[in-house]
């Protein structure tokens, strides 16, 4: 089976990218975070809507 280029340039953007230390990294929120925040958003704190689940205009 043909390969896309040489195996030998295997691996060669990641030598040249300079490594960065843990503390200049973000971290982000992890997954489960985050589908706790959208349980907590639509079920336990969910907007009112009409009776077709569009959400009530105010006047």
């Amino acid at each position: 089976m043909p390969t896309h280029g040489s195996l030998t340039k295997a691996g060669k953007v990641r030598a040249q990218t300079p490594k960065l230390e843990k503390s200049t990294l973000r971290k982000g929120k992890g997954s489960s975070l985050k589908v706790r925040s959208h349980y907590t958003t639509r079920v336990i704190h969910p907007k009112p809507t009409d009776r077709n689940g569009r959400p009530q205009k105010r006047f």
